[in-house]
């Protein structure tokens, strides 16, 4: 008795079996609502400074899609038009060097790079602009494993404790929450009681760290009234995964009305580097580039 071997038609249809599931997920992929924003978790101007990461990011597929098209074809020409022919024998003439081919690989990829990193440098000096005068200016600090807002020019603070996220219903409300007046410009002072943490609104497109005895800053202008999810992205211990926040873009009417319960709530002044783990830590007015 003989056991049986799979074939090579098996193995055959087997990959192109999995090479058209692969292509019908890709295809797929194109009626979510995420291909429809470009794989980005948010709109293209909810903030006055997004579209600038909106477009950089659209725009780079773009190019990489049409090199990698130019590169694929020029692979397949070569792969036609040089193959080997029924009676060719031996090698084909070899050529130590081509001048013109070579002079084309070196500045190609050289003008490329200088492209990419002229617009990223436009749009990162749009993004990390600061206003001189903004509306509002909040003091975020972070903290193991929470946040704590302080809203400088109206006087109040308002601060969270953490909260474990154990699935029930719930939870959510019950993490710290940043208010900010759509249509104004904000500076957020960004700074850590104890390790380095980040800031990160995934619907604003911008991050930024958080490193004790340094003041970062964000300047933003929100455009779209809504509540957001924030997190930090920057692994700070034990809780790290729950270290979650709220932001709520309301019209300046609620923004002025949350003030005016932070202050009937007691919750006047700022609560400032004197609970920060090394309170001798002075933050430094620098901003992370």
């Amino acid at each position: 008795m003989t056991s049986r071997k799979p074939n090579g038609g098996h193995r055959f249809r087997l990959a192109g079996t999995v090479a058209i599931g692969a292509a019908a997920a890709v295809l797929l992929s194109g009626c979510t609502s995420e291909a429809s924003k470009g794989w980005l978790p948010s709109e293209r101007d909810i903030t006055d400074r997004s579209h600038y990461i909106w477009d950089l990011w659209i725009n780079s597929w773009i190019a990489a899609l049409a090199v990698g098209l130019l590169v694929w074809g020029l692979i397949l020409w070569c792969i036609i038009a040089y193959r080997r022919r029924k009676n060719d024998k031996g090698y084909p003439r070899q050529l130590s060097y081509n001048l013109p081919i070579e002079i084309f690989y070196t500045f190609v990829p050289l003008a490329m790079v200088f492209v990419l990193f002229y617009f990223t440098d436009v749009a990162q000096t749009n993004i990390t602009q600061r206003s001189d005068n903004p509306d509002v200016v909040v003091d975020v600090r972070a903290k193991q494993w929470s946040w704590d807002f302080n809203y400088v020019k109206q006087d109040t603070y308002d601060t969270g404790q953490q909260a474990h996220l154990d699935g029930q219903t719930g939870a959510k409300d019950r993490l710290p929450t940043l208010y900010l007046p759509v249509n104004r410009t904000v500076e957020l002072q960004l700074n850590a009681r104890d390790v380095i943490h980040s800031f990160w609104v995934p619907a604003f497109l911008q991050k930024t760290d958080m490193i004790p005895g340094k003041t970062n800053y964000m300047t933003i202008t929100p455009q779209k009234e809504g509540q957001f999810d924030g997190k930090c992205t920057e692994l700070c211990g034990e809780y790290h995964s729950e270290m979650l926040f709220n932001v709520k873009v309301v019209s300046q009417a609620e923004f002025d009305q949350h003030m005016s319960e932070l202050r009937d709530r007691g919750q006047s002044g700022q609560i400032g580097q004197e609970y920060d783990r090394n309170a001798s830590l002075t933050p430094n007015s620098e901003s992370e580039g």
